[in-house]
């Protein structure tokens, strides 16, 4: 494909949106194609879809339940917007992806990275991002985070609203994904400081980028 598929991975509060869209003014700025999205969601059907999965008065939704949705917009957030759009030569830059369900079904709920993978699989019909940016922070200051940015104004989804121990599993599955990536031939997924600040790890990351568009 002759476009760029870059995603952006984290716990609540790590800053990834921001990040994500810092990344896009940036490139847009020098004049590149860029698509920007995000998961659940991207498409009518996936929106519809996260309005549901993040609906805080679910709160029995079987893991299960969970998992398939994600990869219900999945599939069709990829065959309906990424791929045409990374046909057409634009950066794709998406806040989650399939990295998130390894992550927060996987290990969160103990659904089990292997059988994630094999799913996301199905469901990706096969695409992995070429680069995957992962914000990194403690998961009590990210929590904190949230909660400050909410500063009363709005609700926890369901997802935020989880146990302490249930972000730390996601967490340390996020670190653990990094590992493996950092193990193949290729680093596909690069782990930031996201305690540092945003202004400084945005033009990293743009610096990052703009080095492998280079090389593409």
């Amino acid at each position: 494909m002759a476009g760029l598929f870059v995603t952006f991975e984290g716990i609540e509060g790590c800053g990834k949106t921001t990040q994500a869209e810092l990344l896009r003014l940036g490139l847009e700025k020098e004049g590149r194609h860029v698509v920007f999205t995000r998961e659940p969601g991207g498409t009518e059907v996936g929106e519809r879809i996260r309005e549901v999965l993040l609906d805080n008065r679910i709160r029995r939704m079987e893991p299960l339940t969970e998992l398939f949705l994600y990869l219900a917009s999945r599939a069709q957030h990829v065959q309906e917007l990424i791929r045409p759009a990374l046909k057409e030569g634009a950066i794709v830059i998406c806040d989650r992806f399939a990295d998130a369900s390894l992550a927060y079904q996987g290990a969160g709920r103990g659904i089990g990275t292997s059988r994630v993978l094999t799913l996301n699989e199905v469901a990706t019909f096969g695409l992995v991002p070429d680069y995957t940016v992962l914000l990194d922070l403690p998961v009590k200051l990210g929590l904190e985070r949230m909660s400050a940015r909410l500063g009363g104004r709005g609700q926890q989804d369901r997802i935020e609203l989880e146990e302490m121990d249930f972000h730390v599993r996601v967490r340390e599955a996020y670190l653990t994904l990094a590992q493996k990536s950092s193990d193949r031939i290729s680093d596909r997924i690069e782990v930031f400081d996201g305690t540092r600040r945003k202004e400084e790890l945005a033009q990293e990351i743009l610096s990052r980028v703009k080095e492998i568009l280079s090389r593409k």
